[in-house]
């Protein structure tokens, strides 16, 4: 199936209701000495594929190739006869060019005082060792590597192993349920999965091994589990079982990196699919290595001999796999990985991070700054924020007065605000400011990057002129776009190729406003009928967090008799705002006044917390369980499943619209 869209109305969404005025310029030294000038547009408009052998050409390739692009709609290969390995791309080549003694990730556990440093040098005798074990455990090319791991070091060391020797590795975040873990496992048919006893997480040890022998146990093809002793936690131990310290310590830390094929798999990355089965996405090796290398260097503006760079991000995520461990480590980059949470052992640790390290670019979710502008402005004001030039958002659109407190609180007001649109299915940045270039608009994700050709269009797949809203799609191919889902051929072309003809559709509405720059509205399943008018959760959400009282809101659709469907909205208030009997009322005309009276909430609930996966996102369906009346469907995935409960008991009580 194709992601639902509603009717014909779609590309009328609310074409304009919010009016964005503000405009944030380049700072004028960024600007001068920035990665990326304007000239990056018209150079790939006048060349595409020009400009994007030139980014292939930043990376260290074996062979190079004969034939750049193949196109046979939908299906892509990029950099043909191309030989390159990944790994010595993140790796070797950084210490043969001397920078060996580099920093490659300063590691911030979370019990206070728990750090290591990896130098270059030391990531290559460690993915050298890494690559000998998984060889001695039979692992070989071509062959599928689970891996269920807490953030530490040796889950980009497991990675780029796989990398190295051309196993495919499947990252599945260290929260997911055993059964959800099993079910990878059996798709991708995996032989080896990788974990470690557990890790830190709220203050205290969580346990991961429990939950991969519970998985195991319906994996008949894994042959071994290799575990990193992290917390030291008493674990069972079976036959299948491996310490990595007896194991990875004693091998050789030499490893000759092989050459593997541009369009050979580098990974399978699970996302949720409507069907309740997830897809399992599958990247290839010299189109992913290129993009992810070029995004980082352009849109982060990263200069490696002097920045810190941090992705708060979970390397479960495909924002890891691209920000935290290819891109960064392509381009030499010093980096933070950080094991816990925002909230421990205070709700300062990120800044204190930042100040520790001397950040200079902080990559985060709209959900976190949400829940940052929530605690209050004065807990990053405690903190030395100075370093930082660059901010980056990612995983959502995030509301323009979130996108300013970002900007003021965290920025100081002189950094620039990179919004970027991707999915795990493109692997890379596509849709970005540029930080030197761009006079960005607080909540919008402005212009495709250069390489990409994004349109919106309406339901018919025509263009949509400037001030209309309709279906964001991507009209050609770009190097790391994903090359199917595994095994499931025919459900890669439904999904994301038969909407619009030769387009790939992502799901997302998104309008293009006067000046022709691109706005998201999130997926257009969400998009609302209220009274037969296309209503935008993404912009209902974002009138609310205007309100001084909002640090966070949600809306959803409910079924109506009389208006078809009815906004429900949920909202968490700010630290200093108290809820009180009128505060429905208040927000409801705020968000009429804003936006106008079709978009008034039929209920608004205030909520202690929203629930959310632990990679941040919102569970709208969920939500929209809790506002119809049903039975609440699977919370597996949630961060903290008892929010539903205090979400649901508060509905009743929450007064409707006269």
């Amino acid at each position: 199936m194709a992601p639902e869209t509603p009717g014909r109305e779609t590309q009328e969404t609310l074409s304009n209701l919010l009016h964005e005025t503000r405009r944030f310029a380049p700072p004028a030294g960024l600007a001068a000495s920035a990665n990326v000038s304007a000239d990056a547009y018209e150079e790939a408009s006048g060349d595409r594929l020009g400009f994007w052998e030139r980014a292939a050409d930043r990376l260290s390739w074996g062979r190079r190739w004969d034939t750049t692009l193949e196109w046979t709609p939908p299906f892509a290969k990029w950099f043909l006869g191309g030989t390159l390995n990944v790994a010595y791309n993140c790796v070797d080549r950084h210490v043969e060019a001397g920078r060996g003694d580099k920093v490659a990730y300063h590691w911030e556990g979370e019990p206070d005082g728990d750090t290591r440093t990896l130098t270059y040098s030391d990531l290559l005798r460690e993915v050298s060792k890494a690559a000998n074990a998984l060889t001695e455990l039979g692992v070989g090319k071509g062959d599928r590597v689970a891996i269920y791991m807490p953030m530490i070091p040796e889950l980009p060391i497991a990675m780029l192993a796989c990398a190295r020797i051309g196993a495919i590795h499947s990252v599945v975040f260290g929260g997911f349920s055993a059964s959800a873990l099993s079910g990878r496992i059996q798709d991708a048919d995996a032989k080896l999965v990788i974990t470690a006893d557990g890790g830190y997480r709220r203050g205290a040890p969580s346990a991961l091994k429990p939950t991969v022998d519970e998985a195991v146990a319906e994996c008949p093809g894994i042959e071994h589990v290799l575990v990193v002793r992290r917390t030291g936690q008493d674990v069972q131990v079976t036959d299948k079982d491996v310490w990595w310290h007896e194991l990875v310590d004693r091998q050789s830390d030499a490893h000759e990196a092989p050459q593997h094929d541009a369009e050979d798999p580098l990974y399978i990355l699970y996302t949720s699919g409507t069907t309740g089965k997830p897809k399992g996405i599958l990247h290839t090796t010299g189109g992913y290595l290129t993009q992810t290398s070029w995004t980082h260097h352009a849109v982060f503006d990263l200069k490696p001999e002097s920045d810190v760079y941090w992705c708060t991000a979970d390397i479960g995520w495909v924002t890891g796999h691209s920000y935290i461990v290819y891109g960064p480590l392509t381009n030499g980059a010093t980096s933070v990985i950080y094991e816990g949470t925002p909230d421990t052992p205070h709700k300062g640790r990120f800044w204190e991070v930042v100040q520790k390290y001397g950040v200079t670019i902080l990559y985060t979710a709209p959900t976190a700054i949400r829940t940052f502008m929530k605690w209050g402005d004065d807990i990053p004001a405690k903190f030395d924020l100075s370093s930082l030039r660059v901010l980056g958002s990612v995983g959502e659109p995030i509301n323009p007065e979130a996108y300013v407190w970002y900007r003021e609180h965290i920025g100081g007001e002189r950094c620039p605000v990179v919004d970027t649109w991707w999915q795990t299915e493109t692997g890379a940045i596509m849709i970005s400011p540029l930080p030197g270039v761009t006079a960005a608009k607080p909540g919008a994700a402005m212009r495709p990057l250069p390489g990409i050709v994004a349109d919106v269009v309406d339901d018919q797949g025509a263009s949509v002129p400037d001030g209309g809203g309709g279906f964001l799609v991507v009209r050609e191919p770009w190097p790391s776009m994903l090359r199917g889902i595994w095994g499931d051929e025919k459900r890669y072309v439904d999904t994301y190729w038969s909407r619009f003809d030769g387009m790939y559709f992502p799901g997302d509405g998104a309008k293009r406003d006067e000046d022709g720059d691109l706005w998201l509205l999130g997926r257009v399943d969400d998009v609302m009928l209220v009274s037969g008018h296309n209503i935008s959760t993404t912009e209902v959400e974002s009138a609310l967090v205007s309100h001084p009282k909002v640090a966070e809101a949600a809306v959803v659709g409910a079924t109506d008799p009389i208006t078809g469907q009815a906004i429900v909205a949920f909202v968490i208030l700010r630290g200093s705002a108290e809820e009180s009997a009128d505060i429905a009322k208040e927000l409801r005309d705020h968000v009429a006044k804003a936006l106008g009276p079709i978009t008034k909430p039929r209920q608004i609930l205030v909520v202690p917390e929203l629930p959310k996966t632990r990679s941040g996102k919102i569970m709208r369906r969920l939500l929209r369980d809790v506002a119809e009346n049903r039975s609440i469907g699977d919370v597996t995935t949630l961060a903290d499943s008892s929010v539903m409960n205090l979400i649901s008991e508060k509905l009743p009580s929450a007064p409707t619209e006269d």
